[in-house]
């Protein structure tokens, strides 16, 4: 039977996520709402067929999971509000931006005892299970660090203009959006990590996102993960994260693509086939499916994004934690 699924916000996220929900036999796609009549009349046009509710509790009535694409700030609500009737949830990240406000959610998540998981869409992907088996196996040899770079002409990026939100200091920028997708991954690869030094900067209006940061990073081993990421000037996007290793070192890049070093140029162990947006968000519904199920699976738990939000609230603030 497919999962009847309720889907609360209808931005770019929430629209990505309807399709490809609607291409998955796995899942059923029973209503959607948002706030914004344009995003929901968007949603219909790019997914005949969607049902689009009066309310997000009426949305969520014949769910048995929901999905929760709305800003960071609300998603504890709505997130409780699916827990408290049995409903799975669903979150994507960062799991929010008050770090107290989360480590509510994520004990009340657990007390209700429902599946839930948090969409850092790297966790399923074959580029990271790649990765990961390479350097449990050994054959990256010693790890050495990890290097985090991202950089872009403008943030928020043009894809990403609807969303007006993410240029904000109060819930959007790219150390939320970006960089913690790679420190999960360097979580997931490395361990805990603390922060040991941020350098955030801001531009002169005190309402906007960062347009800087630059971070240091240590696992209990004292292993560095650097941080450097940008805005400005005419570039492509760059989206870099480097797995290095004394025999062996890993590069991601946009997310989905693989390569690998052993001290010469980077060469792509396995790039993706089709659209690897689409791939990477169908092997999370996949092991989605197995949260539902109570079985083993990859994606971030609650527990893991709570730990990756203290991070970047850290890094935003220009604060350390203590070893």
């Amino acid at each position: 039977m497919a999962v009847k699924t309720a889907v609360i916000g209808l931005g770019i996220m929430g629209q990505r996520m309807v399709a490809q929900m609607q291409a998955n036999p796995g899942y059923q796609v029973v209503a959607g709402w948002d706030p914004s009549a344009q995003a929901c009349a968007q949603a219909q046009a790019a997914a005949p067929g969607l049902a689009i509710a009066d309310s997000a509790e009426q949305a969520m009535a014949d769910a048995q999971l929901v999905y929760l694409a709305c800003p960071p700030v609300p998603r504890k609500h709505y997130a409780l509000q699916a827990a408290a009737a049995g409903r799975a949830v669903f979150l994507e990240k960062p799991l929010g931006v008050d770090v107290a406000e989360s480590r509510d959610l994520v004990a009340r998540l657990a007390a209700s005892g429902v599946p839930a998981a948090v969409n850092f869409t790297q966790a399923a992907s074959p580029a990271l299970t790649r990765t990961h088996m390479a350097a449990q196996q050994g054959q990256l040899g010693a790890l050495a660090g990890v290097d985090i770079v991202v950089s872009y002409a403008q943030w928020p990026r043009l894809w990403q203009q609807g969303a007006d939100w993410l240029r904000f200091r109060a819930e959007g920028g790219m150390t939320r959006e970006v960089i913690s997708h790679f420190l999960f991954v360097a979580q997931r690869i490395l361990g805990p990590l603390r922060v040991v030094q941020a350098c955030p900067s801001y531009p002169t209006q005190p309402d906007l996102c960062e347009s800087h940061m630059l971070s240091r990073l240590e696992n209990a081993d004292g292993l560095p993960v650097s941080v450097f990421a940008s805005v400005g000037g005419a570039q492509p996007d760059r989206q870099e994260l480097v797995i290095k290793g004394q025999a062996e070192s890993r590069r991601i890049t946009d997310f989905y693509a693989d390569w690998a070093s052993t001290g010469a140029t980077f060469s792509p162990l396995e790039l993706p086939a089709g659209d690897p947006r689409s791939g990477a968000l169908q092997a999370q519904l996949g092991d989605l499916l197995l949260c539902l199920q109570g079985k083993p699976h990859r994606l971030a738990t609650p527990d893991e994004a709570l730990h990756v939000q203290i991070l970047i609230e850290t890094m935003l603030a220009g604060g350390a934690q203590p070893a």
